[in-house]
């Protein structure tokens, strides 16, 4: 399955000037687990202001309100994986609720399992049975992102789509980038609310060549 689009009424510039001014979107020269030399980081952890998480959140429930639209269907469960994706999911359960009336469900992950009290490693709504769309910082390799729909499964779930702030578009082992191989695997939808040819066309309306020619550069070597 591909990729799914871009999130229509998304500010991506906006989102890409916010995250600029506040650190979580950097340009310079940055070494990836993957040993590439990145001119360009984004640290989602960082995403700690009630500004930028609003802005964050109002994209991802726009995103999912189309899905809700297009499926009909009345009812969204909603997943964050730990530990980004936590109050990501929470705040876009309140976007949801508060911008397009969708009474969302919502839960995430521990990394330990909880041996008393409840117990598990699932918190918040029940998974089971449902088909749960899970929301995300930024997939490189997609190890983590599999872990995740390892426990939805074992829980009885099934995955309806991920959703995540970032796609580096990057090839992995192959010619595909982790997020083309788990639409395809998953057979389901994917979406990112930025990406690297919109940090590009950003650049590029902004006139600073040197980080253009960067961009472009990485875009070619290792772009999908």
């Amino acid at each position: 399955m591909a990729v799914s689009p871009s999130i229509s009424n998304f500010s991506s510039s906006a989102f890409i000037e916010l995250a600029l001014s506040n650190e979580v979107l950097k340009f310079g020269e940055y070494v990836l687990k993957s040993g590439r030399i990145s001119p360009y980081f984004f640290n989602a952890g960082l995403l700690s202001t009630g500004e930028m998480l609003s802005l964050l959140a109002n994209g991802y429930a726009e995103a999912l309100a189309q899905q809700v639209k297009v499926s009909g269907s009345d009812e969204l469960v909603i997943f964050g994986a730990a530990y980004k994706g936590i109050p990501f999911v929470a705040a876009t359960a309140q976007a949801l609720w508060n911008n397009h009336g969708i009474n969302a469900h919502w839960g995430y992950n521990r990394k330990e399992a909880k041996d008393h009290g409840e117990g598990g490693n699932l918190v918040g709504a029940d998974v089971n049975g449902k088909a749960v769309w899970v929301l995300d910082d930024v997939i490189t390799a997609g190890t983590a992102m599999r872990e995740v729909v390892d426990i939805l499964d074992a829980a009885g779930a099934t995955v309806a789509g991920i959703l995540v702030a970032l796609d580096r578009k990057e090839r992995g082992q192959n010619e595909q980038s982790a997020i083309q191989e788990l639409a395809e695997n998953l057979k389901v939808p994917v979406q990112a609310l930025v990406n690297i040819d919109d940090i590009i066309d950003y650049v590029a309306k902004k006139g600073e060549e040197t980080q253009l020619a960067k961009m472009r550069h990485y875009r070619e070597q290792y772009g999908v």
